[in-house]
């Protein structure tokens, strides 16, 4: 569903390298041991918790041991986990007494959870064991929205003043030189070890240098690596507050402690000779991708056509390659894995252009090409990817940038392009590449550009409603709702692998949650999988008592499609920053025929609130030339003029952020009154 970025060049280098030495000496690793932990007393008799008075419940220790194992002709990275919980409440004890064990991806590498263990040490010190029968697998959502498949049991016996301790083995499918271990959970933690068994020894890069282990710490302070008897490496981490999940925060991975360990020569190099380093190679490495001959010459001289300036000459290249060229990975390309793995490897642009299909890769490379043909200076260029991390250009490490689209030199600046990117429209780089450091490959002198950040308008969510309110206060009618830019290419991806019950079920699910009762019938959901179209969902919808009557007035919200809507930032106080994927903008237009013998009753419109040129609210309400139907408009947008870093609200800011979004809402919910004038009966008397 989610878009696979372009290999990176360098950890492929370094990953083939330790693979050789790694087959060689890779070994099966045991789970931590056979028997639990013995249990201190102080921590069975302790009433309080250490890191947060206010924790309901706290890890007493997390030990995470990390090793390699060679599961016949396939390697995997497998964290074999232990960890211990003291309950001090009730609220503790139903937070932590029902498990969850995600499996969720990392990039393409599966995960799967093993042999999980668990038991419960009473207050009184008897000890109650999870059975394996009450193991079972189901799906959880986490606060981002993104659905994972977890192991999940419910502790035996929990009560306030227990402790529990379970166990479990994470299998990460395949080796990677660079791997995320996190120190946080959603508890407070008194402490978290890591014990990390190297490789090997003897590790070379592509070079011929020594290759050894090295780590980073994001967001948290840990101890110096300690070498064990064993072999590994271990480091810990002291009172650890809890990571709880809030809506529209930054990801996860710049806000929590977690490190990053990798391998790498020990070479010291300034961030500014690191990365001149690194986009030199990368020039080096991708200039065969870029490769010209007469294939793609012929080619993109019809593809460019009579079209006279650069913008026109580059989207008619850009909808060639959309239109022409098949994407590997795409979920509508309707391969399979077994076809996708006896594909050929397209070595140069004519490759792609001679089969149709290719991988991002490939893809983006190919409009390279045929940018070059067309008399363009063309370079890669890497960046980072803002969903994941928030990329800083003082990190000696290219784990976070990739060569993921292509730079086409416009007059005196630099175009970003990435046609791999299905949905997202020309002019325009899918929200997690917009508005960050970019860094121009080349061979002599590589720079860094600012990715540009599309305008609110580019983004825009436009509804529109006809509907009829009956006397009883029913509202039924037509609707129609049309998203475009990063809207568009979101709703795209969540829908493309689909089915056409399924998108229907979804787009159910958004009104039913918050309008009680309604009935959604006759949907039409277009261009799901067209790149340019805006996608669009259509339908008739019911909705009984959607106005309330009260003796001879309805109440009415005229805002329809934010009837039932809760405020967007609901909590007085924010632990993290707020951040915002990308600027966008709302127009509504909701026509309301009103019932036979009701009028406006002295009805005000909402009020505007334009705080700034970041953002402005304008709604009005009026009324049809007879006067038989109320007509609303609502226009809204946010994040104009901003550059990415604005996106981000630090939480000194959020006050005056929730009362701006607050007063939108409060608007929203603007209810109006409907009298009846004339009755049903004298109107027929008449």
């Amino acid at each position: 569903m989610k878009f696979l970025r372009i290999p990176h060049y360098g950890r492929r280098r370094l990953l083939a390298a330790c693979l050789v030495i790694i087959c060689a000496a890779s070994s099966a690793s045991a789970l931590v041991g056979d028997d639990w932990k013995p249990v201190d007393p102080a921590h069975l008799a302790m009433k309080a918790p250490i890191v947060d008075k206010d924790a309901d419940a706290e890890v007493i220790f997390w030990e995470v041991r990390v090793a390699h194992e060679d599961k016949g002709s396939d390697l995997g990275t497998v964290l074999n986990h232990y960890i211990r919980i003291k309950i001090f409440t009730e609220r503790g004890r139903e937070s932590q007494g029902r498990i969850d064990i995600p499996a969720a991806k990392i990039g393409r590498r599966e995960i799967q959870i093993k042999d999980i263990a668990g038991r419960t040490i009473k207050p009184d010190g008897s000890i109650v064991e999870l059975k394996k029968e009450d193991i079972f697998e189901r799906d959880v959502v986490k606060a981002s929205g993104l659905k994972v498949k977890a192991k999940s049991f419910a502790m035996p016996a929990v009560e306030p003043g227990a402790i529990i301790e379970y166990r479990w083995r994470e299998v990460r499918s395949g080796i990677s030189p660079y791997n995320r271990f996190y120190f946080s959970r959603e508890i407070p933690a008194q402490f978290v070890k890591y014990y990390i068994k190297p490789y090997g020894d003897r590790l070379v890069d592509s070079e011929g240098r020594a290759v050894g282990l090295r780590a980073q710490t994001f967001y948290g302070q840990m101890t110096p690596f300690v070498k064990e008897k064993d072999g590994s490496h271990s480091t810990s981490m002291s009172n650890v507050p809890a990571f709880r999940e809030e809506p529209r925060m930054p990801p996860e991975d710049a806000v929590r402690p977690w490190m990053l360990v990798y391998y790498a020569p020990d070479k010291k190099n300034t961030p500014d000779q690191f990365w001149k380093d690194y986009a030199k190679r990368v020039h080096e490495d991708t200039k065969s991708l870029l490769k010209v001959n007469d294939d793609v010459k012929k080619v993109a001289a019809e593809a460019v056509g009579d079209a006279t300036t650069p913008e026109q000459k580059l989207e008619r290249l850009f909808d060639y390659v959309r239109a022409n060229i098949k994407r590997v990975y795409d979920d509508a390309s309707g391969l399979t894995p077994d076809q996708i793995k006896k594909l050929k490897e397209n070595k140069s642009p004519a490759d792609t252009l001679k089969r149709g299909i290719g991988t991002d890769q490939d893809i983006d490379a190919l409009f390279g090409a045929l940018a070059a043909a067309s008399g363009f200076d063309v370079r890669v260029a890497c960046t980072s990817d803002r969903s994941d991390f928030f990329f800083d250009q003082n990190l000696t490490t290219d784990y976070f940038i990739d060569p993921t689209s292509i730079a086409v030199r416009v007059g005196d600046s630099w175009r970003l392009f990435n046609p791999a990117s299905t949905y997202v429209p020309f002019g325009m780089l899918r929200w997690q590449e917009e508005g960050i450091p970019t860094l121009i490959a080349d061979s002599k002198e590589p720079v860094w550009v600012s990715s540009p950040i599309s305008a609110p308008e580019k983004s825009m969510e436009k509804r529109k409603a006809k509907l009829k309110l009956a006397e009883d206060g029913t509202l039924e009618g037509e609707v129609r709702i049309e998203y475009t830019g990063h809207f568009a290419a979101d709703m795209k991806e969540d829908n493309d692998d689909e089915s056409p019950a399924s998108r229907e079920e979804i787009l159910k699910g958004k009104f039913k949650a918050r309008m009680g009762g309604i009935e959604i019938s006759d949907v039409k959901i277009e261009n799901v999988n067209d790149p340019i179209k805006p996608f669009v969902y259509s339908f008739r919808v019911k909705v009984p008592g959607y106005a309330q009557r009260t003796g001879k007035r309805l109440f009415l919200q005229p805002a329809f499609f934010q009837r039932g809507l809760g405020a967007l930032f609901p909590t007085a106080a924010r632990t993290y920053s707020v951040y915002f994927h990308y600027p966008w903008a709302e127009e509504d237009m909701v026509e309301i025929e009103l019932p036979e013998g009701f009028a406006l009753d002295n009805a005000e419109a909402p009020l505007p609130i334009n705080p700034g040129p970041i953002s402005q609210y304008k709604p009005s309400l009026g009324v049809t030339t007879d006067n038989r139907a109320l007509v609303y408009k609502r226009n809204f947008y946010f994040g104009a003029g901003q550059a990415g870093g604005a996106l981000l609200f630090q939480t000194v800011n959020y006050n005056p952020l929730k009362n701006y979004f607050d007063e939108v809402h409060k608007q929203d919910k603007h209810s109006i009154s409907l009298k009846q004038v004339v009755t049903p009966a004298a109107t027929s008397s008449n």
